[in-house]
């Protein structure tokens, strides 16, 4: 690509001529050979050095008439009746700016000697000014600053002045720009700047002063790329591009040199070799770093060029070399199917992604949920940055295949102790859980033998330990449990209670056979006639659990009976001297003698009988007495009798 740098010729010579100089340069100007900033720091600055004054310096703020002081910031000076600065004239809280109480007497305040500028040249002269009164001040009638600028030969003469007229007082703090140019005389390098107050002391008067500067002045400069209407691009890294800089400048130079200068990341200017003329062909390589690269014309008469402080230069060309976007690029594949596919980039600004299955999209991160297998594959992006300069990054994702889980019933209901096998499908690795009443934990086939209800949890993995659940509840129905209770013995007219009891679930139960008040219960009340009967209770399972029966005997005896002996010879048989039916009548006391009349053997218990020993000591075969105290209801009735005990 080519480019030009135009210089348009639009300046009149009469900008040199003393009667237009009472005014800012109107042509091109140099980088500042003199500029007095007053430094930067923190409060108070330093006392005048290099320029002298008649004033007195303080190190407070708010000087009187006739003092002056270098600070950064001012305020509540005189009864707030100036401005409150908090900076100078450039925005820095810690820039120095000369702050002046005029004296009584109107005179310079401010005299400097300037050396070293550059013999028959143009310069422009500025400095900023501000009223810092307020308008209130001094009941509206304070006294407005009049200054005057003065460029003297060292000898007195004056080459140039310059005069403000009134710098009037503003509502808010504003800095004001005033200056001239001058041309210095062949054979001067060093002149005398002097600054005037030309308004008395008193109420008012008083001003801020910053950045001196001295440039040099000459023919106006115009700078542009040709064939393009701009001087400031951007170009993206790694592009060669050749750019043609062509400058124009109006009349004004008797006998003008050019140099072409760069600076790069706002370093210093330097000259470029050979680059001489107002043309200046600047080839940029792709292998050019990242950047900004500035240039501009360097223009002086033939004999004060290698003196740079006497250089005017052109508007800046600014060519900025921006990195390509440096992708990063993450997933958290891979996963397994079902699960969120998440893609994370950065280092870009804008994006543009495709992948597998036509997939798009302009966000810097892609979330893809319930992905699948065929969201496998590559994805790519392409990032550009704000220039649109662009750079690619992809990333391999893989998304797995989920197993299937699959049992052979999901709900089931089995009987206490009975098996069922467990059948499933769907992976390479099975996982039941919990352990309690399987056969294997690891198999597809388990056999299952739980003693209670339980939901087992099947984690079916494959290969890529990718997993599935699924779940089999099993409700356990409780084991039938019958007992018809202990054999009974009563009296005929004596109810007796069954003592059945039964266990299981989803049952049903009864007895039989005969002479019962509620064969559906597990209490039931018999009153048989005398005789010996079997009762039958039974338990049906309602769930196919099966059917249990047991028995238990009842001896209905026609009146109390009391046997007439017993053999105590632990034979398993009638080893005890007891009153079967005793039980039927709480509260009776049976008593055994020997018959001397020594009480061997007593009982309140229906249960209890005679062992045949007395103290440990085994009794001898014989015939004993026996005394029965029977309680019936509110009636007690004696009986006596005896017993033969037989060894």
């Amino acid at each position: 690509m080519r480019t030009v740098c135009v210089f348009f010729v639009s300046l009149l010579l009469a900008l040199f001529i003393t009667k237009a100089s009472a005014q800012l340069c109107q042509g091109s100007l140099g980088p500042p050979l003199i500029n007095n900033t007053f430094g930067a720091g923190t409060n108070p600055g330093a006392a005048l050095t290099a320029a002298s004054t008649t004033y007195q310096y303080v190190s407070t703020d708010c000087p009187n008439d006739g003092y002056y002081t270098v600070r950064s910031n001012t305020s509540n000076c005189f009864s707030n009746s100036w401005h409150n600065l908090s900076a100078d004239h450039t925005g820095d809280a810690g820039g120095y700016f000369m702050l002046v109480n005029a004296s009584y007497q109107p005179g310079a305040f401010y005299v400097d000697t300037v050396k070293g500028l550059c013999s028959g040249t143009t310069f422009e002269f500025a400095a900023w000014v501000m009223n810092v009164m307020l308008p209130i001040a001094c009941t509206n009638g304070g006294i407005q600053p009049n200054l005057t600028f003065t460029i003297e030969r060292t000898d007195g003469t004056v080459i140039q002045t310059y005069s403000t007229g009134d710098i009037p007082v503003q509502p808010v703090p504003q800095w004001n720009q005033y200056g001239f140019y001058f041309t210095t005389p062949v054979g001067i390098t060093d002149v005398v700047l002097r600054i005037v107050n030309n308004a008395p002391g008193g109420c008012g008067n008083d001003l801020a002063l910053d950045d001196i500067t001295f440039k040099p002045c000459g023919p106006l400069m115009t700078s542009a790329i040709q064939g393009l209407p701009t001087t400031n691009l951007t170009i993206c890294e790694n592009t060669a591009v050749s750019y043609d800089f062509y400058c124009n400048i109006s009349a004004g130079f008797a006998n003008p040199m050019f140099q072409w200068q760069e600076s790069i990341n706002g370093g210093t200017f330097a000259d470029i070799a050979g680059a001489t003329t107002t043309h200046y062909i600047k080839n940029f390589l792709a292998t050019a770093l990242p950047g900004v690269y500035t240039y501009r014309l360097a223009a002086a008469e033939a004999g004060n060029m290698a003196n740079v402080g006497c250089r005017v230069v052109s508007p800046l060309i600014t060519i900025t070399i921006e990195a390509r976007p440096v992708p990063v690029v993450s997933s958290n594949a891979p996963i397994c199917g079902n699960n969120t596919l998440q893609i994370n980039s950065s280092g870009g600004v804008n994006y543009n992604w495709t992948g597998p299955a036509g997939y798009s999209s302009t966000d810097a991160d892609i979330v893809i949920d319930n992905a699948q297998p065929y969201h496998s594959g590559t994805y790519t992006v392409i990032m550009s940055s704000n220039a649109g300069c662009t750079r690619a990054a992809s990333v391999d994702v893989t998304v797995y295949p989920v197993p299937v889980a699959a049992i052979n019933f999901s709900a089931l209901t089995m009987c206490e102790g009975d098996t069922v096998q467990l059948i499933s499908s769907g992976g390479d690795v099975y996982n039941w859980s919990p352990a309690v009443g399987l056969s294997s934990v690891s198999i597809s086939n388990p056999l299952a033998y739980p003693k209670s209800s339980v939901n087992y949890q099947l984690i079916v993995s494959n290969t890529f330990d990718c997993r599935d659940t699924v779940f089999a509840d099993i409700t356990v129905l409780k084991r039938l449990k019958v007992n018809a209770g202990p054999d009974k013995v009563t009296v005929a007219g004596v109810p007796v209670i069954l003592e059945g009891t039964v266990g299981g679930d989803n049952m049903s139960f009864s007895w039989t056979p005969v002479y019962l008040d509620d064969p559906a219960t597990e209490h039931p009340v018999a009153t048989p006639p005398p005789g010996v009967y079997d009762y039958y209770l039974t338990v049906t399972s309602q769930s196919g659990c099966g059917t249990m029966t047991d028995v238990m005997k009842l001896t209905v005896y026609k009146d109390l009976f009391i046997p007439t002996g017993f053999t105590p010879n632990n034979d398993g048989k009638n080893d005890k001297w007891l009153v079967p039916a005793l039980l039927m009548y709480p509260g009776s006391e049976l008593s055994v003698y020997k018959r001397s009349g020594e009480l061997i053997f007593s009982t309140r218990d229906g249960s209890q009988g005679w062992d045949g020993t007395y103290k440990g000591e085994l009794q001898p075969s014989g015939v004993y007495v026996y005394m029965l105290k029977l309680k019936n209801g509110q009636t007690i009735e004696n009986r006596k009798g005896t017993l033969t005990l037989i060894r």
